[in-house]
């Protein structure tokens, strides 16, 4: 694919950012997508390497090496063809995704692949400019009515999929708009939100009817869990109006630190500052947590930490502080042992460049406060062998904070929201649906369905698309005996 001798000839090339004394000025992506001549070498680099371990490596099974060729050609309409024909949103896992597909290309094993993910957005990019992504509204209906709770990546993919071979299919959200975390839990420097604006009018064309500010069950939600619902749907309700629904929600019951002082005015879950800011940034109120000027700590080295650093240096903190409880991982794996896999390595995002003081091993002990207001936190150092770990004697020391955000991730879906629906749920609180039989993504209750987060337990954005996508098929088959639509 590509050029023969591409691999030889050209060097992995990336997209450029824009400098971070401007981009911390607001909150607008700062990535430059690669122009047409930086594509097309990128495409060139595409081996013949016989067996893509890329289309494996990529949970949506994107037909990789078809594309790079394409666009190193100068096809890019027929590129966007093939990279639709398996990914119903590039334009969120090209800006997204950790690109497990480059950990399994084969020019990863000296360390250089593809630049897959910046080829996938160029392509997306160059679509969306020339209007090349347009509404594919069924030629027949089928008369089957199909619910999808939660406006996610994976209750969209299924919603899009489920109305263009002809179901009319309504997407239920609780909170204002459209979007679920994609919307409300990544920072716009990472996902301009008119891209889901914009996917949404195609969508809408096609049929998919939103309903938003809906709640589907009248059971409370927990602390750190966004809810703007006006309005409550229940389950019985669903059931009765629709043919099938789809539970599509996130894992959004956030791991929490029940350590002494956790009370303390000050200590946040991340999704307490990062939702109320992106809704600030389109119009909203105030986020009602300020970094400005303060000595910020996030507790938790993922993304959503990271997208917490990116933030606080967004609004001004004085200093920002990551610490996680796992040990350093090495600077670069060793590619002769984990190639195709996902490696375990250091990584550093665009916010950490942005000015980060990281630190592993680290044990949290207490949050100290001074009249109900955090001050300090009391940390330990860790050692860890054959797996377990054990606190340094001696190694206590105090971290100057005067915002903590809790970025440790998910541990379930809102388990009332599944009781509702009298669900069977796994041992870790998700829905209890499998993947491959021929009940794939079927609950124990008759016509409902379970994809995504909320099955799978918290992911990444393309292992949603994926769960959508196969749980349309699912449901599509289910209704009317056999489907046509892509598994």
């Amino acid at each position: 694919m590509g050029k023969p001798t591409g691999f030889l000839e050209f060097q992995r090339q990336s997209e450029t950012y824009e400098p971070v004394d401007k981009r911390l000025k607001d909150y607008r992506e700062f990535v430059h997508h690669l122009n047409d001549a930086e594509a097309k070498i990128q495409g060139a680099r595409c081996m013949d390497c016989g067996i893509p371990f890329c289309n494996n490596g990529c949970p949506v099974n994107n037909i990789i090496p078809d594309w790079n060729d394409l666009v190193y050609r100068g096809k890019w309409r027929a590129a966007i063809e093939v990279l639709h024909s398996t990914n119903n949103f590039p334009e969120f896992t090209s800006r997204i995704c950790p690109a497990p597909c480059e950990a399994a290309c084969t020019l990863n094993i000296p360390q250089t692949p593809v630049g897959i993910k910046s080829i996938e957005r160029a392509i997306i990019d160059k679509a969306g400019e020339n209007g090349w992504v347009l509404p594919q509204p069924p030629t027949r209906k089928t008369g089957k009515k199909v619910a999808v709770v939660g406006s996610g990546p994976a209750g969209l993919a299924a919603a899009q999929q489920l109305a263009r071979t002809g179901h009319d299919v309504t997407v239920f959200e609780k909170n204002e708009r459209i979007g679920g975390l994609l919307r409300y839990g990544i920072p716009d420097f990472k996902l301009d939100k008119r891209l889901i604006d914009w996917r949404m009018a195609q969508m809408k064309a096609e049929g998919v009817h939103f309903v938003t500010n809906t709640l589907v069950t009248k059971t409370a939600l927990p602390k750190g869990i966004a809810n703007d619902a006006k309005k409550v749907v229940t389950p019985a309700e669903l059931n009765k109006q629709f043919d099938a629904v789809i539970l599509s929600g996130g894992a959004e019951h956030p791991r929490d630190l029940p350590v002494p002082g956790r009370e303390l005015d000050g200590v946040h879950f991340a999704l307490e500052f990062l939702i109320p800011q992106n809704k600030e940034v389109h119009g909203g109120k105030k986020n009602p947590i300020s970094a400005k000027g303060k000595h910020v700590l996030v507790i938790g080295g993922g993304d959503t930490g990271s997208d917490c650093v990116g933030t606080s240096n967004r609004h001004g903190a004085a200093s920002v502080t990551q610490i996680e409880l796992m040990p350093r991982p090495p600077e670069q794996e060793n590619g002769a042992l984990t190639w195709p896999y996902w490696p375990l390595k250091l990584r550093t995002s665009s916010s950490h460049e942005e000015g980060a003081a990281r630190d592993w091993s680290i044990g949290t002990k207490a949050f100290i406060g001074e009249n109900g207001t955090l001050k300090a936190v009391k940390a330990v150092r860790l050692e860890w062998k054959d797996g377990k770990m054990t606190e340094v004697p001696g190694s206590e020391f105090e971290i100057r904070a005067d915002l903590v955000f809790l970025a440790m991730g998910f541990v379930s879906p809102v388990g009332g929201i599944l009781d509702a629906f009298g669900v069977d749920k796994d041992g870790r609180g998700n829905v209890k649906a499998d993947t491959e039989s021929a009940q794939a993504y079927a609950t124990n209750v008759p016509k409902v369905f379970a994809a995504g987060d909320m099955r799978r337990g918290q992911s990444l954005v393309v292992w949603a698309i994926r769960e959508g996508r196969q749980a349309a098929r699912a449901v599509d088959e289910f209704l009317m005996g056999s489907s046509t639509l892509p598994r």
